[in-house]
């Protein structure tokens, strides 16, 4: 499975909580979970549509920690570019180790689609003889992108292995409605995330990485101490960076108070020889009385 991310500059905004971005970074790692923990022989790839061009990030891997470190360092820029990312992730999964996997591409699209509807539909009838399911995960920009991607879904999808989920602003969060979808369901309809059909979407109750600790402790225990590494690594980098611009504002910044205080110092130190001039004056003249 290879996801494709929306980082074009359009998901800076705020309408979802806490951005467009973040909650993309938290659907992403929900999904990774949910894949991997229903097939432990199931990989992902991870993506980026947008900056100079779609650029790989992540080759097919069950690695966690591969995907947290790409995430946080991917820079939001430029505009998407959807149908080439497709195709990109179509040549990606054609050289997979694994030709015995199920092909598929989820895409997140958070951006307006300025492809035109019939280089969609020519692409997804492309993508269906590869035998290639696709996954679309439309928001933010929800109801402009929903015809054409809608048109792309329609011809692209071979019985019910393609879906398009579009999620619109509100106070839920995006991967609890990804937690309950279509998306993450296996070939029987069965919810691949822990807990799924038991309402974790619909209460905003889910498990933490889409994974029952109780079921599977183990798996829990090691997402979580990958995610708190990657924070404290990102942390460190954090302060790092702040230590190094501090030194060097401190390097070009001008000592304009040292002349003051020097300045200062030698008014101070005058007054005592002024004070004493007035005694030996004082004193002159009481000698002269």
């Amino acid at each position: 499975m290879s996801s494709r991310i929306d980082n074009s500059e359009f998901m800076r905004n705020g309408d979802y909580t806490p951005s467009r971005f973040e909650a993309q970074s938290d659907a992403v790692n929900l999904i990774f979970s949910a894949k991997t923990q229903s097939n432990p022989e199931s990989a992902v790839g991870l993506m980026t549509m947008a900056g100079k061009g779609p650029e790989v990030l992540v080759t097919l891997t069950t690695d966690f920690g591969k995907i947290l470190s790409s995430m946080a360092q991917t820079r939001v820029e430029g505009s998407a570019h959807l149908t080439t990312a497709i195709q990109v992730a179509a040549l990606a999964l054609k050289h997979r180790q694994n030709k015995a996997q199920r092909q598929r591409i989820i895409v997140f699209v958070g951006s307006p689609v300025a492809d035109g509807q019939k280089d969609l539909v020519k692409l997804a009838k492309k993508m269906k003889k590869n035998n290639i399911a696709m996954d679309f995960i439309n928001f933010g920009e929800d109801s402009e992108n929903v015809e054409k991607l809608d048109a792309f879904i329609a011809s692209v999808k071979s019985g019910e292995n393609s879906h398009l989920l579009t999620v619109p602003p509100g106070p839920h969060l995006l991967s609890d409605v990804i937690v309950t979808s279509q998306i993450l369901t296996d070939e029987d309809g069965m919810p691949q995330v822990s807990g799924a059909g038991s309402g974790a979407g619909a209460g905003g109750d889910s498990f933490e990485f889409g994974v029952d600790p109780n079921l599977d402790p183990e798996l829990a225990l090691a997402l979580r101490m990958s995610l708190e590494e990657e924070r404290a690594r990102q942390e460190k980098q954090k302060k790092e960076r702040e230590a190094t611009d501090k030194a060097s504002n401190n390097e070009t910044i001008p000592e304009e108070g040292v002349p003051e205080e020097a300045s200062s110092a030698q008014s101070e130190q005058s007054k005592p020889d002024n004070d004493s001039k007035k005694d030996d004056s004082h004193q002159d003249k009481m000698d002269t009385d």
